[in-house]
């Protein structure tokens, strides 16, 4: 996948182990689920989307998967070799009560480039475009809102980050979960090469947004 940087999505995680001591019981470690909603983004590399979502306050986890595409369960080599039609993506879950769908769609526009098709910084092809994947009638609405309010402010010439119904979301293995956490060094090796910040700031310092 990182091409210009010469990193491979497929080295191994670190393990990482955890423990609690006998006769206690660990504290739970998510509301219940009936609690959260879940909403889905393609940012371009998934291991990037993931680590900006949970820094932000409401959300209780991001994952990285495969989502848009007609290919079932596919795997990241073939979904990185293009043709599967799905991008990188992160299905985020988030407590409503602490953090909106609105503002989880302004948090998304600001952490990627929308001026690009098909690539985002130095990843290129479809599978790294940016979408925002709705799982309802009430997210569409709210991302077409949004969407069309960006727009209207002319400060894009274009916007090519697509609006889609969500289909399947396929998690991606595992060795791509938390993978910032897991290899930090390799992660910020590969986000800062890539470029993400530096451009993500350029883009939405020049829109005076």
């Amino acid at each position: 996948m990182r091409k210009i940087l010469s990193l491979a999505c497929g080295l191994a995680a670190i393990a990482l182990a955890g423990y609690c001591t006998a006769g206690d019981a660990p504290p739970p470690a998510n509301p219940p689920s009936a609690q959260l909603a879940t909403a889905i983004f393609a940012g371009g590399c998934f291991w990037c989307v993931e680590a900006d979502f949970e820094k932000l306050a409401g959300v209780v986890d991001a994952e990285s998967g495969y989502a848009g595409g007609h290919l079932a369960n596919p795997t990241y080599e073939q979904v990185s070799h293009g043709g599967t039609g799905h991008a990188e993506a992160v299905r985020v879950r988030y407590d409503p009560s602490k953090v909106t769908y609105e503002q989880l769609l302004d948090y998304f526009w600001h952490h990627i480039d929308p001026t690009v098709k098909d690539r985002q910084f130095c990843d290129v092809g479809d599978q790294y475009r940016t979408a925002i994947f709705y799982r309802d009638e009430t997210q569409k609405k709210a991302a077409e809102a949004s969407k069309a309010a960006l727009e209207r402010s002319g400060r894009f010439a274009h916007i090519y980050t697509a609006i889609a119904p969500a289909g399947a979301f396929y998690p991606a293995e595992d060795y791509h979960q938390d993978y910032y956490k897991k290899n930090p060094i390799r992660y910020n090796y590969y986000r800062k090469g890539c470029g993400r910040d530096a451009r993500v700031k350029e883009v939405w310092e020049a829109a005076h947004f």
